[in-house]
């Protein structure tokens, strides 16, 4: 009996899947632990794995479509199995022949058939450009002509207007080669021919083909794209951060040229300790930065709980959470039991969650449960920025860059020094001014002196 592979809960606070990209077509052969789609949740784009052997027979969901939790996107069972279609799913040449294309947005959909078009029995409208199969087996090429119809969704068709696209010169991969939104959207971003149309002398409309020069404008692009369910979600949940959490924020300046060369220090003594045909551990200023806000946390605990409305919780544990750049978003894995993880094994944890984050392949467990954050845009050569808690935490610290200036030494005499820009928003609920500015502190004192990280 075929197994029906479900839209699974892959965050504590999904509600909805959508499915970004089918890996196996129907007809394909899987084995357990295969990757069937990507999923988009509200928190990241993750991997839908398959725990069964056999053949994928029926695809029920179609890429780009939204469906609850536990609604049902695929079949697997023996070959030659039979699955009956169930209310989402995909009909037509679609399923016939195992092709995966996005599916319509409610737009599309509506008023899909025109009465000026008519159906087949499938509910298909016939194609009326292109090439034709005549009844012996011969094709014969359709002539395009002012009276004929170009086959396209009503979304399509919006689109191609906002553009001025000439949709005769967009190929269509929907049935029937039918012109779909994403046909005319990438046809829009490739730099091909587009047809303009200006009056004649004779008031006749000519058209004249021009080409865009690709990078004459940069990126510049005028477009309108979808809103991803990341992306959506972050919105939603800044805002919801910033109007009901009372934000204050405090910065602080620190000499970063210790904190570099103990880190030069520290990997030169890994790559020493390496074989040559092995690959050092290389430490970054993140690692250390997130190693010594673990310490910290340690003896200002107040740093380290959330605001449960009728009490303070008090977490036991410090689970750091820090940025991480993806495609449409940003992502935000958890270093759990921060506290007890000494510098390398917290540099090797870091490492293979950013290596998650970018596979698409965290999981739930590695995305919830932080109880402070660390973010650095320092890489990118930002100076100071002050960073969103991310709820239910306390406070989120930003990282600037590393930056050469000159400083007045211990003596009073001017000297080439190096200056890191640290940023800490905070709860004023759960955290007063003055227990962030000790934190800060004592931060900055444990990163100037980053030999105090051993004891």
């Amino acid at each position: 009996m075929a197994t029906i592979i479900e839209m699974p809960k892959l965050s504590d606070t999904m509600s909805v899947g959508t499915v970004v990209k089918w890996h196996k077509k129907i007809g394909d052969t899987i084995s357990n632990g295969d990757v069937l789609a990507e999923i988009e949740t509200d928190k990241a784009t993750m991997e839908l794995e398959c725990f069964d052997d056999g053949t994928l027979l029926k695809i029920f969901v179609g890429e780009g479509e939204e469906v609850p939790i536990g609604s049902p996107l695929a079949a697997v069972g023996e070959e030659g199995e039979t699955v009956e279609d169930l209310p989402s799913a995909t009909t037509g040449e679609e399923a016939d022949e195992g092709v995966t294309t996005p599916s319509e947005t409610a737009s599309e959909k509506e008023e899909n058939s025109d009465d000026s078009q008519p159906e087949d029995e499938s509910g298909e409208a016939p194609a009326t450009t292109g090439t034709v199969h005549g009844e012996e087996g011969g094709e014969t090429s359709a002539k395009s002509s002012s009276s004929e119809r170009i086959i396209a969704s009503p979304l399509a068709k919006k689109i191609a207007l906002e553009e001025k696209i000439d949709l005769s010169k967009v190929t269509g991969t929907g049935p029937s080669g039918r012109i779909t939104k994403k046909d005319v959207l990438s046809f829009v971003q490739a730099p091909a021919e587009k047809a303009v149309v200006v009056p004649s002398s004779d008031s006749q409309e000519k058209v004249v083909s021009t080409r865009v020069e690709a990078g004459s404008l940069g990126n510049l692009k005028e477009q309108s794209v979808p809103v991803s369910k990341m992306r959506s979600i972050i919105a939603s949940r800044l805002l919801e951060s910033k109007n009901t959490i009372p934000h204050f924020y405090l910065q602080k300046e620190i000499d970063s040229q210790p904190l570099r060369l103990a880190r030069e220090a520290m990997n030169e003594r890994l790559a020493n300790r390496c074989s040559p045909d092995e690959q050092p551990l290389k430490l970054t200023l993140n690692d250390i930065i997130l190693k010594a806000c673990a310490e910290t946390i340690k003896w200002i605990p107040e740093i380290n709980t959330s605001w449960e409305e009728k009490e303070i919780r008090f977490h036991g544990n410090v689970h750091l959470s820090f940025g991480v750049a993806v495609d449409d978003g940003l992502v935000t894995p958890v270093i759990r039991n921060a506290e007890s993880l000494d510098l390398i094994t917290l540099s090797l944890e870091a490492k293979s969650l950013i290596e998650k984050a970018r596979g698409k392949k965290l999981s739930p467990d590695e995305m919830s449960g932080s109880t402070f954050t660390v973010t650095n845009l320092g890489m990118f050569g930002i100076d100071f920025f002050s960073g969103i808690i991310n709820p239910p935490n306390a406070a989120i610290l930003s990282i600037g860059a590393s930056v050469k200036k000159p400083v007045l030494d211990s003596s009073g005499n001017l000297r080439a020094g190096e200056t890191m820009t640290l940023g800490l928003s905070c709860d004023h609920r759960l955290v007063d001014g003055a227990v962030a500015a000790r934190f800060l502190k004592l931060l900055g004192e444990t990163l100037e002196r980053p030999a105090s990280l051993l004891v």
